[in-house]
């Protein structure tokens, strides 16, 4: 009878888990219709409604298995016996490793954290994915050797199966003949095996559908995106050819949203994907194309595999510490560990729920390469003698409600993840002149972007932007954060009296909506270098009317363009029609 039953929760959180793939895959097959018809809006209502799938299926299963099995207390016996039943039904699967990440998350929710272990749980994959293939081939070889890279690149479109025609598809082919003239050395020696190695689907992202591809030459795999865009007057024309490992890296970068790209077998997209962008983990590009429960799942393997090869402290983040997190990281490890404070002093009116919907706010809006994405996690366990003496205080100190000390382990009840950067303040600090020239730029940009996606960071301080590896300036402290088009942006009022505006205190009264721009000079602008250049490059920033224009953009409906790569790399246009952004 026991056997039944294992069988039986088994195969209920298989079902499960296969409703929520189809239902996954039903709502991105469908990202190629709403980029065709231009509906903008409801690509920003599809990938906020998909990220919410996983957790209502996992709900969903654990209210069939409570409502249809006695699962008030847990049975070693019952729940190995569902684990082996569940292993048996996987060796035909083409999503195993999505498969074996949900049937934890059920266990989870089920049970108490002191029996999350391999007996119980996949702590580790037990199915491997390297040779997972789909019924149709994921991607196709184009051999431009033979055929000539005019007939390949016209082969190339083809395939996309596009019901909308190219605005002028001879000028397109040409624009990236010309591009691959200027970006690859001409007289490159040509391997045997010189071919294009293209993703049958497009990838899909906000208003850009991209082609995803590498370029194999001998040993060499070069990495290559070409962004088509929807000119929105019944036409698609190919905005650019990006290449290299930077490039592409960026396209996928964690401070965007989530492609959506139809797949049977995610592994295989993501074995395609590796190679091509090296610093980017398993879990960042399972993350990307939208599986970020299962990017969880690899990171926290990850993380399991390197404390185990590694010897350093868990440590306070270096910068200044903020009002509302404890911020900690690994230094030998790239990413920080956020937890929320109990308390916050004043100024400070928030409460940890607060901070919480924050983040999923961020989690649910377009980041448009400016803020950063993270994991939120629950019962984390840290071997306390990985935690420097400074850092276990502070925690205690500041973090009491969430901790708990179970043996040699230090638990964190609820806590974020993201990847490290270089705190700006840190930054401009050591930072020469061509630095802080970019830097401010940088900086000023990432204010003009977020405008654009209706978001207000609320905080501009330095220390709540990180810059990445690639120089890219983040904005990553989201507790006062709030959408723009609730913000009420004024002029300073003149003074009733000269000798007001030498006063300490202000001599008027902000409302609980109210934004003075201007005042961002006295607070940001005090070193005279970067006074010099953001006043030069981003000036309009504080100035109301320039915040009042974009709310009255964001009210009429209209999204604004923000690429994810450089205007240069942008094929020039004979035709001036409105451009879309990726």
């Amino acid at each position: 009878m026991a056997w039944t039953e294992a069988k039986q929760i088994a195969q209920t959180i298989l079902d499960g888990f296969d409703i929520h793939y189809q239902l996954f895959r039903d709502i991105t097959g469908g990202a190629r219709a709403r980029f065709e018809a231009a509906d903008w809006h409801g690509v920003q209502a599809a990938a906020r409604e998909r990220i919410n799938y996983y957790d209502q299926r996992v709900q969903e299963t654990l209210r069939i298995l409570r409502r249809d099995f006695k699962l008030n207390d847990r049975d070693d016996r019952l729940w190995r016996r569902v684990k082996v039943e569940y292993l048996r039904m996987l060796p035909q699967h083409r999503q195993p490793e999505l498969a074996e990440s949900f049937y934890n998350s059920v266990f989870c929710r089920l049970f108490d954290r002191r029996y999350y272990n391999s007996a119980n749980i996949f702590v580790w994959p037990l199915f491997s994915t390297e040779h997972l293939e789909a019924e149709n081939p994921i991607y196709r070889p184009y051999y431009p050797a033979r055929d000539g890279f005019v007939r390949v690149f016209s082969r190339i479109l083809d395939r996309l199966g596009f019901s909308l025609p190219f605005r002028d598809r001879r000028r397109d082919i040409r624009n990236l003949m010309q591009a691959v003239h200027d970006r690859f050395p001409p007289n490159r020696a040509l391997a045997q095996n010189f071919q294009l190695a293209v993703l049958s689907e497009p990838f899909y992202r906000n208003k850009g559908a991209y082609i995803i591809g590498k370029v194999i030459n001998g040993a060499d795999q070069t990495p290559f995106a070409v962004p088509i865009l929807n000119d929105e007057q019944g036409g698609l024309y190919i905005d650019a050819l990006l290449a290299g490992e930077d490039e592409i890296s960026d396209v996928f970068s964690f401070s965007r949203a989530y492609f959506m790209v139809d797949t049977e077998v995610p592994a295989a997209v993501v074995d395609f994907l590796r190679p091509l962008m090296r610093r980017k983990t398993k879990a960042e590009l399972y993350t990307a194309i939208g599986f970020q429960k299962f990017g969880k799942t690899e990171f926290y393997r990850d993380f399991l595999k390197h404390l185990r090869y590694s010897a350093d402290a868990l440590q306070v983040a270096p910068g200044i510490r903020g009002m509302v997190m404890c911020v900690f990281t690994l230094p030998s490890f790239p990413f920080v560990f956020k937890v929320i404070k109990d308390r916050f002093p004043p100024p400070k009116e928030m409460t940890p729920a607060k901070v919480k919907e924050k983040y999923l706010l961020v989690k649910m809006h377009d980041r448009v390469g400016r803020m950063a994405d993270s994991w939120e996690y629950s019962h984390v366990a840290f071997p306390l003698t990985r935690i420097a003496p400074e850092l276990r205080e502070q925690l205690e100190t500041e973090c009491a409600d969430s901790l708990e000390v179970d043996g040699a382990a230090l638990i964190i009840k609820h806590l974020y993840i993201e990847r490290r950067m270089t705190p700006l303040n840190l930054y401009l600090h050591t930072a020469d002149e061509d630095e802080i020239l970019h830097a401010v730029r940088e900086y000023g940009d990432a204010i003009r972007h977020l405008a654009a996606a209706n978001i207000f960071p609320g905080d501009f301080l330095y220390k709540n932007f990180g810059v990445t590896r690639q120089g890219r300036v983040v904005f990553y402290d989201y507790d006062e954060i709030c959408y723009l088009t609730e913000c009420n942006f004024r002029e300073i009022p003149e003074p009733p009296y000269p000798e007001m505006e030498m006063s300490a205190e202000p001599w008027y009264s902000p409302g609980p909506a109210d934004v003075f721009p201007e005042e961002f000079a006295t607070f940001l602008l005090t070193d005279p270098r970067i006074r010099r250049i953001f006043l030069t490059l981003h000036r309009d920033l504080l100035d109301p009317t320039w915040w009042r224009a974009r709310q009255a953009v964001i009210r009429s409906g209209r999204l604004d363009d923000i690429f994810p790569y450089p205007a240069d790399r942008r094929f020039k246009r004979l035709k001036k029609a409105r451009p879309a952004a990726g």
